[in-house]
């Protein structure tokens, strides 16, 4: 029995052997890509040999063999998951064979080396991870199986060499928000922003992976839970070469940027922030330059005062040429215009300086050439921008300026917007309309002749305001065309231009007007979207809309066509809305002769 045994394992041997040839091995893997069975047969085959040394060796080696077997693991056949998964295991035993593995999308081997390997190996995976393409979904995947984890621990406690290779892994994983994330829990923010501070010269190769893995991981806002953090980058700003520079202002843009950043904008004001960035302003670097004027555009948020008393004529200079001229990108030009209209509309200095200027005309060709064009972020934000900036030139307390602007072409350019701008530009838009048409009623008056030579023509007539009116005698928003587009916007599913919308609608129905621009607005389908707002807007959305239904609700003809579509509404608004619109919605079911005038909710 033992020589028959002996014999039998010596002609397995031998046999094995033959197997194991690269011929007869690369025979074997083709047949995995074949049919059901074949393939069975195939992988059985392979695991079977992967006892034998020489096969473990070679198998890695063969040309599309560790693809293969990835794809039958993640295809889950029956017959041929477990097997692939166990040959997979085997041949892990080889750091190539686990490269391998990675680049086909299979990474628990090398997130194993990350945890377990030797430090060679450890340095090896990282390094591997650093040099891959990595899709999103492969970023999210090792960070969802633990791989960025053992990364940081090693960036911690790793030598140079490890140190090196980990940030190069990390600033390929750390694009993902998914890892960001990961990585702030670990707690690298510190020991990065530490890494940036020092001055050893061996570490000095590290600073510029490290302010790249800071500006990725920026982009999660759980980095507002490090609140020194925006504080030291903006110290460190003067301190670097403009690479890293670039990777520190983009992080604080991220920063500045988050929607509950607003402490985080203050704590960097405070540390004098914005008097920090203006020298920025005559860098030559475009993307520095571009960065700074972001990141001067969020700071100046919510403190357009305070960057009104550090920004001077110089700055504005600046600011109206980078606009003006031709040179510049769209981004460079967003950005300044971003910066301008944070600037307080109130400060008469400031407008008269951008008046003298010539920014006028300039942001009006801005609009002639990127309002219809194909849209982007950037040209979005520029739009934006100049349709803020715009709200300065429209104040209401100047008509002379109004005038200024109106002469500029600016009106058609607004009523444009209505249509083709974000939901932002669209409230910026209204609200100059509404500025511009608080003053058509004291235009007509002023403009009135006493006598005419010719009757008026019935073109130029306006229903609302009974007048000869011009778009730029008057400023009046029915012979501009705007109060279509208004009702538009109201009936749309975006809420934040209600406020601005109403507004200058109200403007139709002042005391003097209001019969007429009751029916105006009702033409335009007013009464429905009014109605709309009442229902689902914000309280004081709802208390305009409500004011302006008051007065259409006057007129007969009005609550005999709607009256009976908008009391059902009114009354449940009445019995549980907010007790500030009752007042009013009372005084709308008085007219609708659904209440008395004597009652109490008057």
């Amino acid at each position: 029995t033992a020589r028959r045994t002996a014999q039998w394992l010596a002609v397995r041997t031998r046999l094995g052997e033959r197997m194991a040839s690269i011929e007869a091995l690369s025979s074997i893997v083709r047949s995995l890509s074949r049919d059901v069975d074949e393939r069975n047969e195939a992988i059985a085959l392979l695991l079977d040999l992967s006892d034998i040394p020489q096969v473990r060796q070679r198998i890695g080696r063969i040309k599309g063999c560790i693809v293969m077997l990835v794809t039958l693991r993640n295809a889950h056949e029956s017959g041929t998951y477990d097997d692939a998964e166990k040959l997979l295991h085997i041949l892990s035993c080889n750091p190539q064979n686990v490269l391998l593995m990675a680049e086909a999308g299979y990474f628990r081997p090398l997130i194993h080396y990350l945890k377990e390997g030797s430090d060679m190996n450890k340095i090896l995976m990282a390094t591997a991870i650093s040099k891959m393409f990595l899709s999103e979904q492969m970023k999210s995947s090792l960070g969802e199986d633990g791989a960025v984890e053992p990364l940081v621990e090693m960036f911690k406690s790793g030598n140079h060499e490890a140190k090196h290779s980990v940030l190069a892994a990390l600033r390929n994983l750390s694009s993902s928000l998914q890892n960001a994330e990961i990585l702030i829990n670990c707690g690298i923010t510190g020991s990065l922003l530490q890494l940036l501070c020092s001055v050893t010269s061996v570490l000095m190769t590290l600073r510029e992976p490290a302010a790249a893995i800071l500006s990725n991981i920026a982009e999660s806002d759980r980095i507002l839970l490090h609140r020194d953090a925006a504080p030291q980058m903006l110290s460190l700003l003067n301190l670097s070469c403009p690479v890293i520079q670039l990777h520190l202002l983009r992080a604080l843009n991220s920063i500045c940027g988050h929607t509950n950043a607003k402490r985080a904008r203050a704590k960097i004001r405070q540390n004098g922030g914005v008097q920090l960035l203006l020298p920025f302003l005559r860098e030559k670097n475009v993307g520095i330059k571009v960065a700074a004027l972001n990141l001067m555009f969020h700071l100046s948020k919510d403190a357009s005062q305070e960057l009104a008393e550090q920004i001077r004529e110089t700055h504005l200079d600046i600011l109206v040429k980078i606009i003006a001229s031709p040179t510049p990108g769209i981004a460079e030009k967003a950005a300044a215009v971003g910066v301008l209209s944070n600037l307080p509309v109130s400060d008469k200095n400031i407008t008269k300086f951008l008046t003298q200027a010539n920014l006028l005309p300039v942001l009006i060709s801005l609009l002639e050439a990127n309002i219809s064009a194909s849209p982007s972020p950037q040209k979005m934000w520029l739009l934006e921008g100049i349709a803020s900036v715009l709200t300065r030139f429209t104040v209401p307390w100047d008509k002379k300026l109004q005038s200024l602007a109106v002469g500029h072409g600016v009106l058609p350019w607004l009523v444009k917007l209505l249509s083709e701008g974000s939901v932002k530009a669209k409230s910026k838009s209204a609200t100059s309309l509404a500025q511009l048409s608080q003053n058509s009623v004291a235009l007509r008056k002023a403009k009135s002749p006493r006598w005419l030579c010719v009757p008026p023509s019935a073109e130029s007539y306006c229903i609302v305001h009974d007048y000869q009116c011009t778009i730029k005698s008057t400023f009046c928003l029915v012979k501009a065309g705007a109060v279509n587009p208004l009702v538009k916007i109201l009936e749309g599913e975006e809420r934040e231009a209600d406020g601005a919308v109403l507004e200058a609608l109200a403007t139709l129905v002042q005391d003097e007007i209001w019969e007429n621009g009751s029916r105006a607005i009702e033409k335009a389908s007013g009464v429905h979207a009014l109605l709309r707002v009442a229902e689902a807007g914000e309280l004081t959305s709802q208390d305009k809309a409500i004011w302006i239904l008051e007065r259409i609700f006057r007129l007969e003809e009005h609550r005999e066509q709607y009256g009976g579509i908008a009391q059902a509404l009114l009354i449940d608004l009445a019995q549980k809305g907010d007790p500030v619109l009752k007042p009013m919605i009372g005084r709308i079911l008085a007219h609708l002769q659904l209440l008395q005038t004597q009652s109490s909710y008057f």
